[in-house]
């Protein structure tokens, strides 16, 4: 599969939150509700006029990659740590791809995109396998910090990953 890296412009926003909704089906169906769904859908417009001054102002880049049909496949962004306790400088805020391209290399690439090689840390669902493998081959390990998401997210649980050296990438980047 052939895709773009880039950063995302107001210009993307409907694209991007239609793209963010649909991955979240894809990874999350057997975690939360049909209704979580429901009210994901139909909140679209107004995610999306909340996405484009985010997109406009950020100072941190929200790095896109778009497939040969000019359709948002991925995405990922990452920024100065906003936990109080922060364990790493960065943080990776999120990263995603529709699942037809997993096995590309797509996710490893906008890792590298976001963060390059840098000490960093991200949440992550506790009960989501595949995320968790794949940050652990590229040095994310847990920090033994929990926590409950919101209720709007239904509470699901989450762990804190932390990548300390480059090293980390390097191996994942070799086994990947």
């Amino acid at each position: 599969m052939d895709y773009t890296l880039r950063r995302a412009t107001a210009d993307d926003a409907a694209a991007l939150v239609r793209m963010h909704t649909a991955v979240h089906e894809e990874c999350y169906a057997g975690l939360l509700s049909p209704s979580f769904f429901a009210a994901r859908r139909a909140s679209l417009a107004e995610r999306t006029e909340r996405r484009r001054p985010y997109l406009r102002e950020a100072t941190d880049p929200r790095i896109i990659a778009v497939d040969e049909g000019g359709e948002i496949v991925g995405f990922a962004d990452a920024g100065p740590g906003r936990d109080a306790d922060r364990p790493q400088e960065r943080e990776l805020f999120s990263l995603y791809t529709l699942r037809r391209t997993y096995g590309s290399g797509l996710g490893a690439a906008l890792l590298e995109a976001a963060l390059g090689d840098s000490p960093a840390y991200l949440w992550v669902l506790e009960d989501n396998p595949r995320a968790r493998a794949f940050y652990a081959r590229h040095g994310f390990v847990p920090d033994g910090v929990r926590k409950l998401l919101p209720a709007e997210w239904e509470e699901l649980p989450e762990i804190r990953l932390v990548r300390t050296a480059a090293e980390g990438l390097r191996e994942g980047l070799r086994q990947g």
